[in-house]
């Protein structure tokens, strides 16, 4: 499955930060942008996982449009977990 991300930019003293607003509760982070692209597809792979098992169902995927109209992720870069 792909799902779209939010990236928080990290900085000399913060990691990079990762949500995927389609998935409530899933998030990752990492020192750098290749890492924290890393977590997020293994953080995704695990909260599926224990989706399925929960029985629960797998929310349909937004179009990044009405996700980057959330101001929570003002300032956010956006990508592709795949």
């Amino acid at each position: 499955m792909k799902f779209i991300i939010a990236i928080e930019p990290g900085t000399q003293t913060s990691a990079w930060g990762v949500a995927v607003p389609d998935l409530p509760g899933c998030f990752s982070a990492g020192d750098t942008l290749d890492e924290a692209m890393d977590n997020a597809r293994q953080a995704i792979d695990q909260h599926v996982e224990i989706m399925i098992e929960d029985g629960a169902p797998i929310p349909r995927a937004r179009s990044l449009a009405v996700l980057q109209s959330d101001a929570a992720y003002a300032g956010w870069v956006w990508a592709w977990a795949v």
